[in-house]
Protein backbone atom coordinates (compact mmCIF):
# COMPACT_ATOMS: atom_id res chain seq x y z
CA UNK A 1 0.00 0.00 0.00
CA UNK A 2 1.28 3.50 -0.93
CA UNK A 3 2.08 5.43 2.06
CA UNK A 4 0.34 9.17 1.20
CA UNK A 5 1.07 12.32 2.61
CA UNK A 6 -1.70 14.69 2.50
CA UNK A 7 -1.75 18.66 2.06
CA UNK A 8 -3.66 20.82 4.34
CA UNK A 9 -6.08 22.94 3.79
CA UNK A 10 -8.06 21.62 0.57
CA UNK A 11 -8.09 23.38 -2.66
CA UNK A 12 -11.25 24.71 -4.22
CA UNK A 13 -10.10 23.38 -7.68
CA UNK A 14 -6.66 21.28 -8.08
CA UNK A 15 -5.66 21.33 -11.85
CA UNK A 16 -3.35 18.32 -13.48
CA UNK A 17 -0.86 20.06 -15.88
CA UNK A 18 0.52 23.75 -16.74
CA UNK A 19 0.05 24.53 -20.49
CA UNK A 20 -2.60 25.68 -22.99
CA UNK A 21 -5.59 23.65 -21.24
CA UNK A 22 -3.98 23.79 -17.53
CA UNK A 23 -2.70 27.58 -17.49
CA UNK A 24 -6.11 29.13 -19.19
CA UNK A 25 -7.62 27.11 -16.33
CA UNK A 26 -5.88 28.59 -13.84
CA UNK A 27 -5.74 31.92 -15.21
CA UNK A 28 -9.98 31.95 -15.01
CA UNK A 29 -10.60 30.50 -12.23
CA UNK A 30 -7.99 32.61 -9.97
CA UNK A 31 -9.54 35.96 -11.05
CA UNK A 32 -13.00 34.70 -10.26
CA UNK A 33 -11.57 34.22 -6.93
CA UNK A 34 -11.09 30.51 -6.83
CA UNK A 35 -8.18 28.94 -5.16
CA UNK A 36 -6.04 26.65 -7.36
CA UNK A 37 -3.40 24.42 -6.61
CA UNK A 38 -1.91 23.53 -10.12
CA UNK A 39 0.24 19.74 -10.82
CA UNK A 40 2.97 20.20 -12.77
CA UNK A 41 5.07 17.04 -13.46
CA UNK A 42 8.15 18.96 -14.92
CA UNK A 43 10.57 21.72 -13.60
CA UNK A 44 10.46 24.62 -12.98
CA UNK A 45 10.56 27.27 -15.84
CA UNK A 46 11.05 31.23 -16.20
CA UNK A 47 11.43 32.45 -20.13
CA UNK A 48 12.60 35.99 -18.48
CA UNK A 49 15.61 33.98 -16.71
CA UNK A 50 16.25 30.71 -18.47
CA UNK A 51 15.76 31.09 -22.26
CA UNK A 52 18.87 31.29 -24.55
CA UNK A 53 17.16 33.08 -27.01
CA UNK A 54 20.60 35.32 -28.20
CA UNK A 55 22.87 32.67 -27.70
CA UNK A 56 24.74 32.00 -30.94
CA UNK A 57 25.29 28.47 -31.63
CA UNK A 58 29.09 28.99 -31.35
CA UNK A 59 28.53 29.51 -27.90
CA UNK A 60 28.59 25.58 -26.97
CA UNK A 61 30.39 23.02 -27.66
CA UNK A 62 27.48 21.21 -29.55
CA UNK A 63 27.16 23.79 -31.99
CA UNK A 64 23.41 23.81 -30.22
CA UNK A 65 22.79 20.24 -31.67
CA UNK A 66 20.32 18.19 -29.69
CA UNK A 67 20.40 16.57 -25.77
CA UNK A 68 18.46 13.78 -24.69
CA UNK A 69 16.31 15.74 -22.48
CA UNK A 70 15.73 18.49 -25.80
CA UNK A 71 15.49 16.20 -29.23
CA UNK A 72 14.76 20.30 -30.78
CA UNK A 73 18.09 21.12 -30.53
CA UNK A 74 20.08 22.30 -26.93
CA UNK A 75 18.51 25.44 -25.95
CA UNK A 76 15.10 24.72 -27.66
CA UNK A 77 12.59 26.06 -24.67
CA UNK A 78 10.85 21.96 -23.89
CA UNK A 79 12.91 19.89 -21.61
CA UNK A 80 10.96 16.50 -22.31
CA UNK A 81 11.61 14.33 -25.54
CA UNK A 82 9.90 11.00 -27.31
CA UNK A 83 11.87 9.08 -24.88
CA UNK A 84 12.12 10.11 -20.92
CA UNK A 85 13.93 7.79 -18.92
CA UNK A 86 12.71 6.10 -16.22
CA UNK A 87 9.06 6.88 -18.06
CA UNK A 88 8.80 4.71 -20.85
CA UNK A 89 5.12 3.69 -23.39
CA UNK A 90 4.77 0.83 -25.23
CA UNK A 91 3.86 0.09 -28.26
CA UNK A 92 1.41 -2.81 -30.08
CA UNK A 93 3.57 -5.57 -32.17
CA UNK A 94 3.90 -4.26 -35.57
CA UNK A 95 2.65 -1.06 -35.11
CA UNK A 96 3.95 2.80 -35.07
CA UNK A 97 3.25 5.70 -32.91
CA UNK A 98 5.81 8.35 -31.22
CA UNK A 99 4.50 10.05 -28.33
CA UNK A 100 6.12 13.32 -26.88
CA UNK A 101 6.31 14.43 -23.62
CA UNK A 102 7.07 17.85 -22.26
CA UNK A 103 8.46 18.17 -18.43
CA UNK A 104 8.98 21.35 -17.38
CA UNK A 105 6.07 24.16 -16.06
CA UNK A 106 4.02 25.21 -19.27
CA UNK A 107 4.44 22.09 -21.06
CA UNK A 108 4.57 21.81 -24.28
CA UNK A 109 3.49 25.70 -25.14
CA UNK A 110 7.17 26.63 -24.62
CA UNK A 111 8.06 24.89 -27.56
CA UNK A 112 5.18 24.68 -30.48
CA UNK A 113 4.91 26.69 -33.77
CA UNK A 114 2.84 29.34 -32.80
CA UNK A 115 0.35 28.19 -35.40
CA UNK A 116 -3.07 29.58 -34.22
CA UNK A 117 -6.17 28.59 -35.89
CA UNK A 118 -9.54 28.49 -34.97
CA UNK A 119 -11.62 25.23 -36.24
CA UNK A 120 -14.20 26.37 -38.41
CA UNK A 121 -17.88 25.41 -38.62
CA UNK A 122 -17.39 22.84 -40.81
CA UNK A 123 -15.03 21.55 -38.21
CA UNK A 124 -16.98 21.09 -35.60
CA UNK A 125 -20.12 19.18 -37.50
CA UNK A 126 -18.02 17.29 -40.44
CA UNK A 127 -20.20 14.20 -39.92
CA UNK A 128 -22.78 16.16 -41.49
CA UNK A 129 -20.87 17.06 -44.64
CA UNK A 130 -19.50 13.68 -45.62
CA UNK A 131 -20.82 10.94 -42.75
CA UNK A 132 -17.77 10.29 -40.99
CA UNK A 133 -16.96 10.38 -37.62
CA UNK A 134 -19.22 12.23 -34.92
CA UNK A 135 -20.00 15.91 -34.68
CA UNK A 136 -18.87 17.61 -32.13
CA UNK A 137 -22.43 18.46 -29.43
CA UNK A 138 -21.67 21.95 -29.44
CA UNK A 139 -20.91 24.27 -32.83
CA UNK A 140 -18.62 27.19 -34.06
CA UNK A 141 -20.85 29.58 -32.78
CA UNK A 142 -20.44 28.46 -29.53
CA UNK A 143 -16.77 28.75 -29.14
CA UNK A 144 -16.36 31.66 -31.16
CA UNK A 145 -16.86 33.92 -28.40
CA UNK A 146 -14.15 32.30 -26.71
CA UNK A 147 -11.78 32.41 -29.81
CA UNK A 148 -12.07 36.34 -29.93
CA UNK A 149 -11.52 36.51 -25.94
CA UNK A 150 -8.26 34.56 -26.33
CA UNK A 151 -7.21 36.64 -29.60
CA UNK A 152 -7.55 39.80 -27.65
CA UNK A 153 -5.59 38.47 -24.10
CA UNK A 154 -2.74 36.68 -26.35
CA UNK A 155 -2.37 38.24 -29.71
CA UNK A 156 -2.31 36.78 -32.92
CA UNK A 157 -0.95 38.53 -36.38
CA UNK A 158 -2.42 37.71 -39.71
CA UNK A 159 -4.81 38.66 -42.39
CA UNK A 160 -8.36 38.82 -43.46
CA UNK A 161 -9.01 36.59 -45.97
CA UNK A 162 -12.92 35.20 -45.93
CA UNK A 163 -12.53 31.70 -46.04
CA UNK A 164 -15.46 30.13 -44.81
CA UNK A 165 -13.92 27.08 -43.10
CA UNK A 166 -10.33 28.91 -41.84
CA UNK A 167 -12.32 31.66 -39.90
CA UNK A 168 -10.53 35.12 -39.54
CA UNK A 169 -9.36 36.45 -36.24
CA UNK A 170 -9.23 39.67 -34.27
CA UNK A 171 -5.84 39.97 -36.24
CA UNK A 172 -2.23 42.30 -35.47
CA UNK A 173 -0.57 43.20 -38.46
CA UNK A 174 1.14 40.46 -40.21
CA UNK A 175 4.74 41.06 -40.77
CA UNK A 176 5.86 40.86 -44.90
CA UNK A 177 7.12 37.85 -46.36
CA UNK A 178 10.80 37.12 -46.68
CA UNK A 179 12.57 36.67 -50.16
CA UNK A 180 11.82 32.78 -50.43
CA UNK A 181 8.42 33.14 -49.13
CA UNK A 182 7.65 35.43 -52.37
CA UNK A 183 9.41 33.15 -55.02
CA UNK A 184 6.77 30.06 -52.88
CA UNK A 185 3.77 32.54 -52.99
CA UNK A 186 4.28 33.46 -56.66
CA UNK A 187 4.73 29.77 -57.37
CA UNK A 188 1.68 28.94 -55.82
CA UNK A 189 -0.20 31.49 -57.65
CA UNK A 190 0.51 30.17 -61.19
CA UNK A 191 -1.05 27.23 -59.84
CA UNK A 192 -4.12 28.86 -57.73
CA UNK A 193 -3.16 27.48 -54.25
CA UNK A 194 -3.87 30.27 -51.96
CA UNK A 195 -0.79 31.54 -49.66
CA UNK A 196 -1.36 33.53 -47.53
CA UNK A 197 -0.01 35.52 -44.22
CA UNK A 198 0.28 33.07 -41.49
CA UNK A 199 -1.37 33.08 -38.60
CA UNK A 200 1.07 33.10 -35.52
CA UNK A 201 0.52 33.88 -31.98
CA UNK A 202 3.60 36.55 -31.96
CA UNK A 203 3.01 40.04 -31.56
CA UNK A 204 3.79 42.68 -34.30
CA UNK A 205 2.62 45.23 -31.62
CA UNK A 206 2.25 46.18 -27.72
CA UNK A 207 -0.69 44.17 -26.23
CA UNK A 208 -1.43 43.59 -22.66
CA UNK A 209 1.46 45.00 -21.12
CA UNK A 210 3.99 43.06 -23.03
CA UNK A 211 6.42 43.45 -25.79
CA UNK A 212 6.22 43.72 -29.38
CA UNK A 213 8.56 40.71 -31.34
CA UNK A 214 12.30 42.15 -32.25
CA UNK A 215 12.66 39.61 -34.60
CA UNK A 216 15.21 37.59 -33.28
CA UNK A 217 13.66 34.20 -35.07
CA UNK A 218 14.44 31.94 -31.69
CA UNK A 219 10.64 31.60 -30.58
CA UNK A 220 11.48 27.82 -29.55
CA UNK A 221 13.81 29.11 -27.10
CA UNK A 222 11.36 30.32 -25.12
CA UNK A 223 10.69 34.46 -25.67
CA UNK A 224 12.58 36.37 -22.65
CA UNK A 225 10.53 39.55 -23.75
CA UNK A 226 7.17 37.24 -23.65
CA UNK A 227 6.35 38.46 -27.01
CA UNK A 228 5.19 35.26 -28.00
CA UNK A 229 2.48 33.02 -26.38
CA UNK A 230 3.37 30.65 -23.66
CA UNK A 231 1.49 29.25 -20.09
CA UNK A 232 4.88 30.85 -18.03
CA UNK A 233 4.23 33.90 -20.19
CA UNK A 234 0.93 35.07 -20.50
CA UNK A 235 -1.21 32.90 -18.22
CA UNK A 236 0.59 31.90 -15.01
CA UNK A 237 2.07 34.87 -13.93
CA UNK A 238 -1.51 37.05 -13.82
CA UNK A 239 -2.79 33.78 -11.87
CA UNK A 240 -0.13 34.02 -9.37
CA UNK A 241 -0.65 37.29 -9.08
CA UNK A 242 -3.90 37.34 -7.54
CA UNK A 243 -2.67 35.38 -4.80
CA UNK A 244 -5.07 32.17 -5.16
CA UNK A 245 -2.78 29.52 -7.04
CA UNK A 246 -0.42 27.73 -5.72
CA UNK A 247 1.96 25.91 -8.21
CA UNK A 248 4.04 22.62 -7.61
CA UNK A 249 6.52 21.78 -9.80
CA UNK A 250 7.78 17.86 -9.87
CA UNK A 251 4.56 16.79 -9.04
CA UNK A 252 3.82 13.41 -11.12
CA UNK A 253 0.21 12.41 -10.67
CA UNK A 254 -0.92 9.12 -10.07
CA UNK A 255 -4.49 8.81 -9.52
CA UNK A 256 -7.93 10.88 -8.88
CA UNK A 257 -8.54 10.22 -5.68
CA UNK A 258 -12.67 9.61 -5.29
CA UNK A 259 -15.11 8.78 -2.33
CA UNK A 260 -17.93 6.98 -1.51
CA UNK A 261 -19.95 9.11 -3.54
CA UNK A 262 -17.93 8.80 -6.63
CA UNK A 263 -17.22 12.35 -5.98
CA UNK A 264 -13.72 14.00 -7.03
CA UNK A 265 -11.83 14.27 -3.17
CA UNK A 266 -8.58 15.37 -5.03
CA UNK A 267 -5.34 13.83 -6.74
CA UNK A 268 -2.48 11.97 -5.36
CA UNK A 269 1.14 12.37 -6.72
CA UNK A 270 4.39 11.38 -6.75
CA UNK A 271 7.17 13.87 -5.70
CA UNK A 272 9.69 13.29 -8.10
CA UNK A 273 12.59 14.87 -5.80
CA UNK A 274 12.22 12.48 -2.75
CA UNK A 275 10.03 9.86 -5.03
CA UNK A 276 7.28 10.19 -2.16
CA UNK A 277 3.78 9.76 -2.54
CA UNK A 278 1.44 12.77 -1.48
CA UNK A 279 -1.91 14.40 -2.02
CA UNK A 280 -3.69 17.37 -2.70
CA UNK A 281 -7.44 17.62 -1.14
CA UNK A 282 -9.67 19.42 -3.78
CA UNK A 283 -13.32 20.10 -4.31
CA UNK A 284 -13.60 19.93 -8.04
CA UNK A 285 -10.47 18.59 -10.09
CA UNK A 286 -9.45 19.60 -13.78
CA UNK A 287 -7.07 17.34 -15.45
CA UNK A 288 -5.02 18.86 -18.71
CA UNK A 289 -2.31 16.99 -18.21
CA UNK A 290 -2.30 16.42 -22.12
CA UNK A 291 -4.96 14.08 -24.03
CA UNK A 292 -2.84 10.95 -23.54
CA UNK A 293 -1.67 11.36 -20.03
CA UNK A 294 -5.31 12.74 -18.67
CA UNK A 295 -6.53 9.51 -20.40
CA UNK A 296 -3.78 7.43 -18.65
CA UNK A 297 -4.73 9.01 -14.97
CA UNK A 298 -7.97 8.03 -15.57
CA UNK A 299 -7.54 4.63 -16.79
CA UNK A 300 -5.37 3.91 -13.35
CA UNK A 301 -7.96 5.64 -11.14
CA UNK A 302 -9.70 2.56 -10.45
CA UNK A 303 -12.23 1.33 -7.11
CA UNK A 304 -15.10 -0.66 -6.73
CA UNK A 305 -17.29 1.93 -8.48
CA UNK A 306 -14.80 2.24 -11.63
CA UNK A 307 -13.68 -0.66 -11.92
CA UNK A 308 -12.65 0.49 -15.54
CA UNK A 309 -10.90 3.50 -14.39
CA UNK A 310 -12.57 6.93 -13.72
CA UNK A 311 -15.85 8.33 -15.90
CA UNK A 312 -15.04 5.16 -18.20
CA UNK A 313 -18.55 3.38 -17.64
CA UNK A 314 -18.66 4.13 -21.57
CA UNK A 315 -15.26 2.30 -22.19
CA UNK A 316 -14.33 5.01 -24.64
CA UNK A 317 -11.53 6.41 -22.19
CA UNK A 318 -8.03 6.29 -24.46
CA UNK A 319 -10.29 6.21 -27.69
CA UNK A 320 -10.68 7.88 -30.53
CA UNK A 321 -7.47 9.09 -30.23
CA UNK A 322 -5.72 11.04 -33.57
CA UNK A 323 -2.61 12.96 -34.53
CA UNK A 324 -2.11 15.22 -37.26
CA UNK A 325 -1.51 13.96 -40.48
CA UNK A 326 2.04 15.14 -41.30
CA UNK A 327 5.25 14.81 -44.20
CA UNK A 328 7.37 17.49 -45.76
CA UNK A 329 9.35 17.67 -48.77
CA UNK A 330 12.23 19.74 -49.51
CA UNK A 331 13.50 21.23 -52.78
CA UNK A 332 17.01 22.70 -54.41
CA UNK A 333 16.14 26.20 -56.15
CA UNK A 334 18.78 27.56 -58.54
CA UNK A 335 17.41 30.94 -58.61
CA UNK A 336 18.11 30.90 -54.82
CA UNK A 337 21.43 30.32 -55.04
CA UNK A 338 24.39 32.50 -54.20
CA UNK A 339 22.22 34.50 -51.94
CA UNK A 340 22.86 38.47 -51.58
CA UNK A 341 23.45 38.78 -47.61
CA UNK A 342 20.43 40.41 -46.74
CA UNK A 343 18.06 41.04 -43.51
CA UNK A 344 15.83 38.18 -43.17
CA UNK A 345 15.25 38.48 -39.58
CA UNK A 346 11.57 37.98 -38.76
CA UNK A 347 8.99 35.78 -36.46
CA UNK A 348 10.39 32.47 -35.39
CA UNK A 349 8.02 30.69 -38.12
CA UNK A 350 7.11 31.44 -41.58
CA UNK A 351 5.26 34.76 -42.44
CA UNK A 352 3.09 32.64 -45.03
CA UNK A 353 0.93 29.24 -45.41
CA UNK A 354 -1.00 27.70 -47.40
CA UNK A 355 -4.76 26.96 -46.02
CA UNK A 356 -6.65 23.53 -47.14
CA UNK A 357 -8.22 25.17 -50.59
CA UNK A 358 -9.68 22.15 -52.30
CA UNK A 359 -13.18 20.72 -52.70
CA UNK A 360 -13.53 17.05 -51.26
CA UNK A 361 -15.99 16.33 -53.87
CA UNK A 362 -13.29 16.20 -56.47
CA UNK A 363 -10.55 14.27 -55.00
CA UNK A 364 -10.24 10.54 -53.89
CA UNK A 365 -9.98 11.49 -50.00
CA UNK A 366 -12.39 13.95 -47.69
CA UNK A 367 -10.82 16.50 -45.04
CA UNK A 368 -7.53 18.45 -46.05
CA UNK A 369 -4.72 19.93 -44.93
CA UNK A 370 -2.80 23.07 -44.98
CA UNK A 371 0.84 23.54 -46.03
CA UNK A 372 4.02 25.07 -43.74
CA UNK A 373 6.50 26.52 -45.18
CA UNK A 374 10.56 26.92 -44.62
CA UNK A 375 13.25 28.20 -46.49
CA UNK A 376 16.07 30.69 -47.39
CA UNK A 377 19.22 30.99 -44.67
CA UNK A 378 16.66 33.16 -41.58
CA UNK A 379 19.43 32.60 -39.28
CA UNK A 380 23.36 31.94 -38.41
CA UNK A 381 23.85 28.32 -39.71
CA UNK A 382 23.26 25.96 -36.85
CA UNK A 383 24.97 22.43 -36.50
CA UNK A 384 25.07 19.86 -39.20
CA UNK A 385 23.85 22.46 -41.85
CA UNK A 386 23.98 21.64 -45.07
CA UNK A 387 24.65 18.03 -44.55
CA UNK A 388 23.94 16.18 -47.51
CA UNK A 389 25.36 18.69 -49.97
CA UNK A 390 26.06 16.39 -52.46
CA UNK A 391 22.42 16.15 -53.09
CA UNK A 392 23.15 19.84 -54.64
CA UNK A 393 26.20 19.65 -56.14
CA UNK A 394 26.84 15.88 -56.96
CA UNK A 395 29.74 14.99 -55.85
CA UNK A 396 30.77 16.09 -52.02
CA UNK A 397 33.99 18.22 -51.48
CA UNK A 398 37.02 19.26 -49.36
CA UNK A 399 38.79 22.24 -48.21
CA UNK A 400 38.27 25.87 -50.81
CA UNK A 401 35.63 24.08 -52.83
CA UNK A 402 33.34 23.02 -50.37
CA UNK A 403 33.55 26.25 -48.49
CA UNK A 404 32.41 27.98 -51.85
CA UNK A 405 29.61 25.59 -52.09
CA UNK A 406 28.24 25.97 -48.95
CA UNK A 407 28.35 29.84 -50.08
CA UNK A 408 26.66 29.31 -53.04
CA UNK A 409 23.76 26.54 -51.55
CA UNK A 410 23.49 27.99 -48.20
CA UNK A 411 19.98 29.65 -48.16
CA UNK A 412 19.14 27.62 -52.05
CA UNK A 413 16.43 25.25 -50.51
CA UNK A 414 12.54 25.42 -49.67
CA UNK A 415 10.82 23.14 -47.47
CA UNK A 416 7.04 22.35 -47.22
CA UNK A 417 5.52 20.42 -44.48
CA UNK A 418 1.62 19.56 -45.05
CA UNK A 419 -0.51 18.69 -41.36
CA UNK A 420 -3.85 17.24 -42.18
CA UNK A 421 -6.89 15.61 -40.74
CA UNK A 422 -7.08 12.45 -39.26
CA UNK A 423 -10.57 10.78 -38.84
CA UNK A 424 -10.85 8.26 -35.66
CA UNK A 425 -10.75 5.21 -36.29
CA UNK A 426 -11.18 1.78 -33.92
CA UNK A 427 -7.51 0.60 -34.32
CA UNK A 428 -5.96 3.91 -32.87
CA UNK A 429 -6.28 4.38 -28.82
CA UNK A 430 -4.50 3.98 -26.01
CA UNK A 431 -4.45 1.67 -22.83
CA UNK A 432 -2.71 0.65 -19.80
CA UNK A 433 -0.18 -1.56 -20.74
CA UNK A 434 -0.15 -4.57 -17.59
CA UNK A 435 3.20 -5.81 -17.98
CA UNK A 436 5.04 -2.41 -17.38
CA UNK A 437 5.12 0.55 -14.58
CA UNK A 438 7.35 3.32 -15.08
CA UNK A 439 10.37 4.28 -12.41
CA UNK A 440 7.00 6.09 -9.69
CA UNK A 441 5.83 2.53 -10.14
CA UNK A 442 2.47 4.05 -12.26
CA UNK A 443 0.90 1.83 -15.02
CA UNK A 444 2.32 3.20 -18.91
CA UNK A 445 0.20 3.28 -21.98
CA UNK A 446 0.29 1.05 -24.54
CA UNK A 447 0.15 2.29 -28.22
CA UNK A 448 -2.35 0.94 -31.18
CA UNK A 449 -2.34 2.94 -34.28
CA UNK A 450 -2.58 3.22 -37.73
CA UNK A 451 -4.14 5.11 -40.79
CA UNK A 452 -6.95 4.71 -43.18
CA UNK A 453 -6.91 4.76 -46.56
CA UNK A 454 -8.62 8.11 -46.43
CA UNK A 455 -4.76 9.41 -44.80
CA UNK A 456 -2.75 7.59 -47.07
CA UNK A 457 -5.09 9.12 -49.96
CA UNK A 458 -3.98 12.41 -48.40
CA UNK A 459 -0.33 12.12 -48.24
CA UNK A 460 0.08 11.19 -51.97
CA UNK A 461 -1.74 14.54 -52.43
CA UNK A 462 0.82 16.18 -50.46
CA UNK A 463 3.39 15.13 -51.97
CA UNK A 464 1.92 15.64 -55.60
CA UNK A 465 1.64 19.12 -54.41
CA UNK A 466 4.48 19.97 -52.61
CA UNK A 467 6.39 18.32 -55.44
CA UNK A 468 4.26 20.95 -58.36
CA UNK A 469 5.08 23.86 -56.65
CA UNK A 470 8.71 23.26 -56.37
CA UNK A 471 8.82 22.53 -59.77
CA UNK A 472 7.00 25.60 -60.56
CA UNK A 473 9.51 27.32 -59.03
CA UNK A 474 12.52 25.57 -61.43
CA UNK A 475 13.79 23.31 -58.76
CA UNK A 476 14.19 19.69 -57.48
CA UNK A 477 13.26 17.95 -54.96
CA UNK A 478 16.27 16.86 -52.79
CA UNK A 479 14.15 13.25 -52.33
CA UNK A 480 12.38 10.80 -54.17
CA UNK A 481 8.62 9.96 -54.02
CA UNK A 482 7.90 7.42 -51.17
CA UNK A 483 5.86 4.74 -52.51
CA UNK A 484 2.62 3.52 -51.40
CA UNK A 485 3.80 0.76 -49.16
CA UNK A 486 5.30 3.00 -47.29
CA UNK A 487 2.09 5.42 -47.12
CA UNK A 488 3.77 8.28 -49.14
CA UNK A 489 5.94 9.52 -46.54
CA UNK A 490 3.73 10.01 -43.79
CA UNK A 491 5.53 10.50 -40.67
CA UNK A 492 3.73 7.65 -37.40
CA UNK A 493 0.50 8.35 -35.47
CA UNK A 494 1.60 10.74 -32.87
CA UNK A 495 4.93 12.09 -34.56
CA UNK A 496 3.29 15.41 -35.16
CA UNK A 497 2.14 16.20 -31.58
CA UNK A 498 -0.99 16.73 -31.99
CA UNK A 499 -2.89 13.97 -30.16
CA UNK A 500 -6.55 14.44 -29.32
CA UNK A 501 -9.82 12.94 -28.49
CA UNK A 502 -9.17 10.66 -25.94
CA UNK A 503 -11.92 11.93 -23.23
CA UNK A 504 -14.30 13.25 -26.18
CA UNK A 505 -17.43 15.01 -25.44
CA UNK A 506 -20.60 13.81 -26.68
CA UNK A 507 -24.47 14.27 -25.61
CA UNK A 508 -24.44 10.15 -24.96
CA UNK A 509 -22.91 8.73 -21.75
CA UNK A 510 -22.72 5.70 -23.71
CA UNK A 511 -20.34 6.86 -26.50
CA UNK A 512 -18.28 9.85 -25.10
CA UNK A 513 -16.44 10.45 -21.50
CA UNK A 514 -18.00 14.18 -21.24
CA UNK A 515 -20.47 17.04 -21.92
CA UNK A 516 -20.36 19.94 -23.87
CA UNK A 517 -18.87 21.63 -21.01
CA UNK A 518 -16.01 18.98 -20.71
CA UNK A 519 -17.97 17.76 -17.36
CA UNK A 520 -17.49 13.84 -16.71
CA UNK A 521 -20.87 12.37 -17.60
CA UNK A 522 -19.97 9.58 -14.48
CA UNK A 523 -18.51 12.02 -12.07
CA UNK A 524 -19.62 15.55 -11.29
CA UNK A 525 -17.07 17.78 -10.34
CA UNK A 526 -14.64 16.27 -12.70
CA UNK A 527 -13.34 18.46 -16.20
CA UNK A 528 -10.81 17.95 -18.86
CA UNK A 529 -9.30 21.07 -20.14
CA UNK A 530 -6.50 20.00 -23.04
CA UNK A 531 -7.37 18.29 -25.79
CA UNK A 532 -9.03 15.31 -24.66
CA UNK A 533 -12.15 16.15 -25.35
CA UNK A 534 -11.52 16.95 -28.93
CA UNK A 535 -14.63 15.11 -31.51
CA UNK A 536 -12.20 15.29 -34.22
CA UNK A 537 -8.75 16.52 -35.05
CA UNK A 538 -9.23 19.18 -37.62
CA UNK A 539 -5.97 20.03 -40.43
CA UNK A 540 -5.52 23.61 -38.20
CA UNK A 541 -2.85 23.21 -35.03
CA UNK A 542 -5.18 22.40 -32.29
CA UNK A 543 -3.70 24.82 -29.36
CA UNK A 544 -5.91 27.46 -30.21
CA UNK A 545 -9.05 25.71 -29.70
CA UNK A 546 -7.34 24.17 -26.38
CA UNK A 547 -7.22 28.04 -24.94
CA UNK A 548 -10.66 28.60 -25.87
CA UNK A 549 -12.42 25.16 -24.90
CA UNK A 550 -9.94 25.72 -21.60
CA UNK A 551 -11.26 28.87 -21.13
CA UNK A 552 -14.98 28.12 -21.69
CA UNK A 553 -14.85 25.19 -19.23
CA UNK A 554 -12.86 27.35 -16.55
CA UNK A 555 -16.23 29.77 -16.39
CA UNK A 556 -18.41 27.19 -16.48
CA UNK A 557 -16.98 25.98 -13.39
CA UNK A 558 -16.95 29.37 -11.99
CA UNK A 559 -21.13 29.93 -12.41
CA UNK A 560 -21.23 26.42 -11.48
CA UNK A 561 -19.45 27.41 -7.82
CA UNK A 562 -21.61 30.70 -7.38
CA UNK A 563 -24.47 28.91 -7.84
CA UNK A 564 -23.60 26.32 -5.46
CA UNK A 565 -24.83 23.04 -8.32
CA UNK A 566 -20.44 22.37 -7.58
Amino acid sequence: MVNVTRRSDPADVVIVGSGAGGGMAAYVLTRAGVNVTLLEAGVPWDNTTDSAMMSWPYDSPRRGASTKDRPFGEWDACVGGWEIEGEPYTVAPGQRFRWWRARMLGGRTNHWGRISLRFGPRDFKSKTFDGLGDDWPISYDDVRPYYERVERLIGVFGSKENFPNAPDSIFLPAPKPRCYELLVQQASKNLNIPCIPSRLSILTQPLNGRASCHYCGQCGRGCSTHSNFSSPSVLLPPALATGKLRIITNAMAREVLTDERGLATGVSYVNRTDRRDYAVRARIVVLAASACESARLLLNSKSGRFPEGLANSSGVVGRYLTDSTGLSVSGHIPKMEHGVPHNEDGAGGAHLYMPWWLDNRKLDFPRGYHIELGGGKRSAPGFGFMGGIQRFNGVGGYGKSLKEDYRRFYGATVNFAGRGEMIPNDDTYCEIDPGVVDTYGIPVLRFHARFSDSEVKQAKHMQETFREIIHEMGGTPLSPMPPGELNYGLEPVGRIIHEVGTTRMGNDPQTSVLNANCQAHDVKNLFVADAGPFVSNAHKNCTWTILALSMRTAEHIARQRNQGTL
